[in-house]
């Protein structure tokens, strides 16, 4: 990869590109799968909507009755829904005319709501490639793929490789050594530290920090002195991974921190040295997750959990809002929701809450009978 120049650059795509030829129900169905019922595969579609925002070129999704009758009054280009609700529309409609026109095309599936979302990622227009901002500052030995865009600003330092179709927005901080993969795209002020490496595909929002020292420090028993622990490990974030606004992922200490494949991260979490985050996890905002934690594949991680350093959530485990896990812990329940702190099964949380309930009316009840005996 080099810098890229106006002679070397590959041809930008037009600004209405998308992933999808024609942007034609057919060409979705070619990525995504479906059976249109009604309507033309050939009508051209432009984005996903709801329905009091739909015209001729949207899409509209419907996973119940109430929900695709008002899909179909909005007359989108498209609507999508499950086959059970689909053949229950078609009935409906053959039973109210002889020869009913289609107001829409109609396509079965089995998860619409994923459908409309993939679609819309397939429709979403392709930004050309702008080049290397005049104001961006990129170290000599930086390698940066020619399809790459630069924003005005940026700082690329030693060593750094930027990959094709990167974007790198305006203000963005790549520290000595950091590596981004193809298709990434860091939005302005995204700090990524030496020692991080991001795989393809990852976005990361405005104000990230990835790759920062962590929290780790050494009391001297005689004086109450503190002596930071050795941050010298790295981060990788690997494939398709998405990084909320202001949220922080430390570098490992003496190993390496790791978000795996396909992980979500919300704004404002927290990720200490050395954990590891699993495939497919999602992370609401909020949440803190202390040093060398592990978090299992598909895990699901409320708005503002705490979990504990050393501690591991197994995979597919879900923690409600607000849940605690306490250091050490190992929680390995499976598709249960739990709660409070420390974190057990929400059936279990709401039993307790309800006997504190109870208990804490006792005293008033016994004072009420006393008073009335005095009486």
């Amino acid at each position: 990869m080099a810098n890229p120049t106006p002679q070397n650059r590959a041809p930008a795509p037009p600004a209405n590109a998308s992933i999808i030829p024609g942007r034609t129900i057919a060409a979705l169905i070619d990525h995504l799968g479906g059976s249109l019922l009604a309507g033309d595969p050939a009508h051209r579609l432009d984005h996903p909507a709801e329905p009091q925002r739909a015209n001729a070129s949207s899409i509209l999704f419907a996973e119940s009755e109430s929900a695709l009758a008002t899909a179909l009054s909005a007359r989108p280009g498209l609507v999508v829904t499950t086959p059970n609700l689909a053949a229950a529309a078609s009935c409906a409609a053959s039973a109210d005319a002889p020869n009913p026109v289609p107001q829409c095309a109609l396509l079965a599936c089995d998860q619409p709501r994923l459908w409309f979302a993939r679609a819309a990622q397939l429709l979403r227009p392709i930004p050309p490639a702008e080049g290397i901002h005049p104001t961006a500052i990129i170290a000599p030995d930086a390698a940066v793929a020619a399809e790459a865009t630069i924003g005005p600003g940026a700082v690329l330092q030693s060593g750094v490789r930027v990959g094709a179709r990167s974007r790198i927005d305006a203000g963005v901080v790549l520290q000595s050594g950091v590596i981004l993969g193809e298709d990434c795209h860091l939005w302005p002020r995204v700090v990524v530290y030496s020692g991080t490496t991001l795989g393809n595909r990852v976005v990361a929002h405005a104000g990230a920090v990835l790759g920062a020292d962590g929290f780790g420090y050494v009391r001297d028993r005689r004086n109450g002195r503190y002596t930071q622990f050795p941050q010298q490990g790295t981060l990788v974030i690997e494939d398709d991974v998405e990084i909320g606004a202001n949220t922080t992922i430390d570098r490992g200490a003496l190993a390496e921190t790791r978000i795996g494949r396909g992980a979500k991260l919300d704004n404002l979490v927290h990720i200490g040295h050395n954990c590891r985050i699993g495939e497919d996890v999602v992370i609401a905002s909020l949440t803190g997750i202390s040093g060398s934690s592990t978090v299992g594949n598909g895990a699901v991680l409320a708005g503002q959990v705490g979990i504990g350093d050393h501690a591991t959530v197994g995979p597919g485990v879900i923690l409600g809002g607000q849940a605690g896990v306490l250091s050490g812990k190992t929680l390995t329940t499976t598709g249960t929701v739990l709660w409070g702190t420390p974190a057990r099964p929400l059936r279990q949380y709401l039993r307790e809450l309800a006997q504190l309930a109870r208990l804490a009316r006792k005293p008033a009840r016994d004072a009420k009978a006393s008073s009335n005996q005095d009486e």
